[in-house]
């Protein structure tokens, strides 16, 4: 077998036409400025100028080079760790709220690719969370008939739904998600580019902050080669926030996820495949698999194996043995596709929080916002983060932004944290390990 092509971004982004914008030099003024140039940036940036505001964004390599580039391309409704979960932690009005709010979320991002005509190969197939073993069902079933219940729009799929479907046959059942489906990535990040620049944000990219004055009025942000001064700053770096700006470090967390795509399949080696519906698909493992078809006849996935770098640094993402990993386990959830290898891997750093739930958070001055800490959800999360900080940057209220003002239990300082983020991730990984064992031998 070849060894597999590694991408230091990712092959949505590698080699596409970027004409890179100037980096920040001399000083500088705006009404806004926005710091980080993906899902969130963006969206924050074109909804602010549809107000008539004056904004610049900052970015420290080019838009898209981060998280929002690097994804699996599913536009999910899902929020927090899982709806039962989330029930238990929150409540079952509250949880429903949440809910809700995730469909818009996605709603909001399809308007967003009708409304500026994005060929970002968008499916509105839907994704199914999936059961691969009998200790997947139970949950599976009694969450889907709870969300159901409550009007979230899911609906569990049985063993014969699964084969009518003609899902691959690692999945034994699963839960629908209705609303979303997936979609290119770096179709979408870039042509949010454009749109902002068509739009007159101001966009200044290799522009690492390296110092933010935000004591008073009004806000310096600082680069290498320049300033730019502005009444109000968004900061929409999301995993990159604790190691790049130094902030939120008690809110967020940065892991590293490990994604890969296969080489393009055949017209046979599909119909031997099945999956007819080609909707998204990620596990009920407690650290998730994630698979979808591209739009190019490729399979795309990922997660399961994530890494946590010690004091919240950027962990390095070539990792040999995860990728030989991921080429065995592919080998026995496809058993249709003997002949089909992994061909490529990257991957990229999610913001995680405790509770699984977005950060949208003011200072006191009302001057700086954050909307981070998107728990992989980022496609439609960070995209609706948009309107959301744009209102908060105007004085508008928006009852989104209130729903997600709540307590959150701060992470400890180091060496602790590295502790009890190794101690969960293991945990969960010695659940999946069983599961998983069960399947091999079974398979």
């Amino acid at each position: 077998m070849e060894t597999p092509e590694f991408f230091e971004t990712s092959p949505w982004i590698f080699g596409a036409p970027i004409e890179l914008r100037p980096s920040l030099a001399g000083v500088a003024r705006s009404d806004v400025v926005v710091i980080g140039g993906g899902f969130t940036g963006l969206s924050t940036a074109l909804s602010l100028r549809e107000a008539g505001v004056d904004v610049a964004l900052v970015e420290r390599d080019h838009c898209g080079a981060g998280a929002s580039g690097r994804n699996a391309g599913h536009l999910t409704p899902t929020i927090g760790k899982d709806f039962p979960t989330l029930v238990k932690y929150v409540g079952q009005a509250r949880a429903v709220e949440y809910a809700r709010f995730a469909d818009r979320s996605v709603h909001y991002t399809e308007e967003m690719i009708r409304k500026l005509g994005i060929d970002c190969e968008y499916r509105p197939v839907g994704n199914i969370i999936t059961g691969l073993h009998p200790r997947h069902r139970g949950p599976l079933e009694k969450g889907a008939a709870l969300a159901a219940k409550l009007g979230v729009n899911v609906s569990f799929l049985d063993e014969t739904e699964v084969r009518r479907r003609h899902l691959p046959s690692h999945v034994r059942c699963g839960v629908l998600e209705q609303v979303g489906g997936h979609l290119h990535p770096g179709k979408y990040v870039l042509a949010l580019r454009q749109a902002a620049l068509d739009t007159g944000v101001r966009i200044f990219e290799n522009s690492a902050v390296m110092r933010i004055e935000d004591s008073g009025s009004p806000v310096i942000v600082h680069t290498a080669n320049g300033s730019i001064s502005a009444d109000k700053l968004v900061i929409a770096t999301n995993a990159y926030t604790p190691v790049t700006l130094g902030r939120m470090r008690s809110k967020v967390f940065p892991v590293r996820v490990t994604l890969f795509r296969t080489p393009v399949l055949t017209e046979e080696q599909w119909q031997r495949l099945g999956w007819g519906g080609r909707e998204g698909l990620y596990s009920a493992h407690e650290a998730m698999e994630s698979y979808r078809p591209q739009a190019d006849g490729r399979i795309t996935g990922g997660s399961k194996w994530v890494q946590y770098g010690y004091g919240s640094t950027l962990t390095p993402g070539r990792l040999p043995e995860v990728f030989a990993d991921w080429r065995a386990l592919f080998r026995q959830r496809f058993p249709e596709l003997p002949d089909v290898d992994i061909e490529s891997f990257w991957g990229g750093w999610i913001g995680l929080t405790l509770d699984f739930l977005p950060v949208h958070q003011a200072n006191k001055r009302g001057t700086v916002f954050h909307g981070i800490g998107f728990n992989g959800h980022g496609i439609a999360q960070g995209t609706y983060a948009g309107p959301m900080l744009a209102d908060q940057v105007l004085g508008r209220p928006n009852p989104e932004v209130e729903m997600f003002q709540r307590r959150m239990i701060p992470l400890p300082p180091e060496p602790v944290r590295w502790l009890v983020v190794r101690g969960i991730a293991s945990m969960l990984e010695r659940i999946d390990r069983k599961v998983d064992a069960d399947l091999a031998a079974n398979h």
